[in-house]
């Protein structure tokens, strides 16, 4: 599993912009920029959509004044997916990044096999990174929403 310290790994991701597809690489996502990443099993799926989106797209404003340049959202869904998701939820102020195939979450190892459910999917988690390198990272036990929250996060910022 990834760890305080840590590069990300250069993975393209998908990303719907002004209704077009396009893959922006870990690179220009990330590089010499201080980002609030938080990762979801799913979306539209009970805590992600009641309360780990909503927290942060309600205290966007307050993590931005922390000096944060973006705050993205990652889940192994697909673009039109996390686009549609973050339009329910008026998640302007959010990137709602597709993880398409899972590549990105399993090298940084906070994948699980959901079996049924949806097959391959991100543990719940928040990062702060800070030109590409892993500042913190709070990894939410299976089942749990007590350290990835919003509030959390910018507690700690």
């Amino acid at each position: 599993m990834i760890q305080v310290g840590s590069t990300l790994p250069e993975v393209d991701f998908g990303l719907l912009v002004d209704g077009e597809m396009t893959n922006p690489g870990t690179n220009e996502l990330f590089s010499d920029k201080r980002v609030v990443l938080f990762a979801v099993p799913g979306a539209f799926t009970p805590t992600c959509s009641q309360a780990h989106l909503p927290g942060y797209v309600a205290l966007a404003d307050k993590i931005k004044a922390k000096g944060i340049d973006s705050i993205i959202c990652l889940s192994v869904n697909d673009a039109f997916v996390m686009d549609a998701w973050g339009k329910a939820n008026n998640a302007e102020e959010i990137i709602m990044l597709a993880d398409g195939n899972g590549h990105f979450t399993k090298q940084i190892g906070l994948d699980m096999n959901t079996s049924n459910f949806g097959g391959l999917r991100s543990l719940r988690y928040s990062m702060l990174i800070e030109d590409g390198e892993v500042k913190k990272i709070n990894v939410e036990d299976p089942g749990r929403f007590d350290v990835s929250d919003a509030q959390s996060m910018l507690d700690s910022l």
